[in-house]
């Protein structure tokens, strides 16, 4: 099994950044409208295992579907390295694009989990 450690994310052009405790273990993508056009890679993390180190003033916000996720936008680059909302036990939780995560972690797309949000 993984271990948790800090990871660092931030959005394309920096102005967004977060560090993140998780241990990458239960990665996966989603095949809904919008993940599938982004190409994410997700893992979700309890929100009080996220800290926005700095941006915060530069994020916006894009809700759609049922509403109950806050994907969060760099206003610069249009980058989303994070979004958040609730799992089904009601817990604040982050998810963070692995993608957006510095330096790059290398990720098999083969192993991880799909999630088959186009039909959810």
């Amino acid at each position: 099994m993984p271990e948790s450690k800090t990871y660092h994310g931030q959005c394309h052009c920096g102005a967004v950044q977060y560090d993140v405790v998780t241990d990458l273990g239960s990665m996966g993508d989603c095949n809904c409208s919008r993940c599938r056009r982004l190409g994410w890679v997700l893992q979700s993390a309890p929100a009080s295992q996220f800290t926005l180190t700095s941006g915060a003033d530069n994020l916006t916000t894009y809700r759609f579907n049922t509403e109950n996720i806050e994907h969060q936008f760099c206003k610069t680059c249009g980058v989303e390295s994070f979004a958040r909302g609730r799992d089904g036990k009601g817990t604040e939780t982050v998810m963070v694009n692995v993608n957006c995560l510095e330096p790059p972690v290398a990720v098999d797309r083969s192993t991880i989990k799909h999630w088959d949000g186009a039909n959810w």
